[in-house]
């Protein structure tokens, strides 16, 4: 029901939490990169928006296709800097959080303090006027998947982080495209099942934040799935992905949370 609280449960887990009173803004995948400029007018033309009608705005996770380090932008090539921009201008007008996502988990202080925005801890609990839920980008969630997930553990650990970042931009860069293309040619030899979230991995997430409602991304499977969680109604709302570049299917959208509820809106494609 709009604006209900999450049923009451006990967290086994200590997470962060964000207070965010009023309109709460989420978005995620949005794969910002140079070959994507429609995607990139779209998603200026929404930070503008985001700035005179929501309170606060998560961007959780994939909004760039890729991340190598923070000192991209120190010298940034056209298509980046107009993004550095326009998020510097939002976020100057209402907080907004980046948040890791599977693609651009590297990204760190330097480009939260070169924009203005916050750094997005991930999970996090999200008390909002919608209620409580629990926010991640999702990857974390896909546990099917067992070779993704080890190689997450991998580019998660410091250490790796650490080695990686010392090598020259062109080097990360080089490493950065030839994992993408393995990734791509991986994905189109696993099951589609079972890169989708576990809901085992669901349930147990949940109840460790002690929420009954979930958001997140990565899947680009956008949907709300309303299912049980220890007797208990529960709800999974997914975000799409963003691609305004893709002539046969264009997409693109966010979930509005407010004291009304949770409800999807489009990016207005008919427009």
């Amino acid at each position: 029901m709009p604006g209900t609280p999450s049923a009451p449960l006990t967290p086994s887990t200590s997470l962060p939490v964000l207070e965010l009173p009023g309109t709460v803004w989420i978005a995620s995948d949005l794969h910002l990169c140079e070959e994507l400029p429609a995607t990139r007018e779209a998603f200026l033309a929404f930070l503008d928006v985001a700035a005179s009608d929501a309170d606060s705005l998560l961007l959780v996770g994939d909004v760039f296709d890729a991340w190598v380090g923070d000192d991209v932008i120190d010298a940034a090539p056209a298509w980046l800097a107009e993004i550095v921009a326009g998020l510097r201008t939002a976020a100057a007008r209402l907080p907004v959080y980046l948040g890791p996502g599977n693609r651009d988990f590297l990204m760190g202080d330097h480009l939260a303090q070169a924009t203005g925005t916050h750094r997005l801890q991930e999970p996090s609990v999200v008390h909002s006027a919608a209620g409580r839920f629990l926010l991640c980008h999702g990857d974390g969630l896909c546990t099917d998947d067992v070779a993704y997930q080890q190689f997450r553990a991998m580019v998660r650990n410091p250490a790796w982080q650490a080695q990686f970042l010392s090598r020259s931009l062109p080097e990360r860069q080089a490493i950065a495209r030839d994992l993408r293309a393995k990734s791509v040619a991986e994905k189109s030899r696993k099951a589609a099942d079972i890169m989708d979230v576990n809901p085992d991995a669901v349930a147990q997430a949940l109840r460790d934040a002690g929420v009954t409602r979930l958001v997140h991304g990565h899947t680009h499977r956008p949907d709300r799935h309303v299912f049980l969680l220890d007797e208990q109604r529960a709800e999974r709302w997914v975000l799409p992905d963003w691609d305004l570049d893709d002539a046969d299917a264009p997409r693109g959208g966010w979930l509005v949370a407010d004291r009304d509820g949770f409800a999807f809106n489009d990016i207005g494609l008919d427009d």
